[in-house]
């Protein structure tokens, strides 16, 4: 089964898109969703990921140097 995603600015016009979807016989289902950010609750939970690369020593010259013996081996 394959899924198409379809971004449409208008709700109105998705509506009628997603009617027009609904009435092809080839077509299994169609979900009318929106698109809604999910906004941070605190400061908090921005920095709770502070830290996370630390002790890791992740420079651009050592990223460039893994990625280019992947991908030349």
């Amino acid at each position: 089964m394959a899924q198409l995603v379809v971004r449409l600015e208008s709700e109105e016009k998705a509506k009628l898109l997603s009617e027009f979807l609904s009435a092809l016989n080839f077509v299994s289902s169609v979900e009318l969703t929106e698109d809604r950010l999910i906004p941070l609750k605190t400061e908090e939970d921005f920095f709770s990921l502070a830290g996370l690369w630390k002790g890791r020593n992740i420079t651009q010259d050592s990223i460039r140097k893994d990625a280019w013996r992947e991908t030349h081996q």
